[in-house]
């Protein structure tokens, strides 16, 4: 059995108005073994596309690289759009040694309402997949349990899910992202809106199409 404990803290700057919030990293991140082109830092997958959909929505011109000017990159570009990222998950187990959502056991949740609690200036969680078992999404409704004054209300029918709940005098809104993963590519292979994007402009890619679901969910 593998322990794979995050390894890194929640990233939480000053003033941060959105948290993004995914599961786990690879579980490379945890053991130190990166590979070429991997940046040691939250969502710094060289096969994630996280990092590449920001990149074009902003134009930054990042480094993907394992070296501390790429990591200062992405945390400077999340604090001046104060953007903050905690990863659900603290720590779990797994039977194979890989990526997958789905291998997690046994997982240890962060804390995240109490961290929105500490951070009264968060005011949209922005998740890095949906409510299937293990993603962002359904371990967000796992946590929340334990708050049975939280209730999640879906705003309409629409793609990615959006819905609002309060804490306190607060709103906060959460949006369920594709996941920016190329295990997810068959999802969004299969998505009326992506068939019909492509079929006006056959050149369309997976990472075009999330760059569109996410860039007004970022820059709103």
């Amino acid at each position: 059995m593998f322990k794979h404990q995050h390894p890194y803290p929640p990233y939480i700057p000053q003033n941060t108005k959105k948290l993004i919030i995914g599961t786990l990293p690879p579980p490379r991140f945890t053991t130190g073994d990166l590979k070429p082109g991997d940046v040691d830092f939250c969502y710094g997958s060289r096969d994630g596309q996280l990092w590449q959909i920001i990149d074009i929505i902003y134009g930054l011109n990042l480094k993907y690289e394992n070296t501390g000017h790429a990591i200062l990159q992405r945390k400077d570009f999340l604090k001046e759009h104060k953007i903050g990222i905690c990863d659900m998950v603290e720590c779990a187990d797994r039977d194979k040694i890989d990526a997958s959502d789905a291998g997690i056991q046994n997982a240890i949740l962060r804390p995240i309402i109490q961290l929105l609690e500490e951070n009264p200036s968060i005011d949209t969680l922005l998740f890095t997949g949906g409510n299937s078992k293990n993603g962002p999404e359904y371990f967000f409704r796992k946590h929340i349990k334990d708050y049975p004054q939280i209730q999640l209300k879906r705003e309409d029918e629409s793609i990615p899910k959006v819905h609002y709940f309060k804490l306190g005098k607060r709103t906060i809104k959460t949006v369920s992202l594709t996941a920016p993963s190329g295990a997810a590519n068959r999802a969004v292979g299969s998505m009326a809106l992506y068939k019909k994007l492509k079929a006006e402009n056959p050149s369309m890619n997976t990472i075009d199409f999330r760059v569109i679901q996410y860039a007004p969910h970022f820059k709103s």
